[in-house]
């Protein structure tokens, strides 16, 4: 036998830069959510319009550009090492990227 459910389609809230008609989010939602992740949000004047009075709310956020992204310096990469000893007794010398966060464990020998 079949199943009948169905997965339910994801909702998506995103930003109106139309601050004259009524704010655009899902019920629930505050009036700058958006399930974007790199979707920013700023306050805005608001000028309601008709359609927006008539429903008793108003869009008051706008999208804003995104941040450019960061640069790669042409500086040395800052990194740090130290020894640790792991559970088992072994001396292990531990490698961080103090800019990415990314760690290397290598085994003493």
């Amino acid at each position: 036998m079949a199943n009948a459910t169905q997965p339910k389609a994801e909702k998506s809230t995103t930003l109106d830069s139309d601050t004259t008609k009524p704010s655009v989010t899902a019920p629930g939602d505050g009036p700058a959510d958006t399930t974007d992740p790199d979707e920013r949000a700023q306050s805005a004047p608001v000028n309601p319009g008709p359609d927006a009075l008539a429903a008793g709310t108003v869009n008051a956020v706008k999208s804003v550009p995104k941040p450019k992204a960061a640069t790669r310096s042409a500086a040395k990469e800052r990194v740090e090492k130290y020894k640790a000893t792991k559970p088992n007794g072994d001396v292990v010398t531990v490698t961080r990227n103090i800019d990415t966060g990314v760690s290397k464990v290598e085994a003493d020998s």
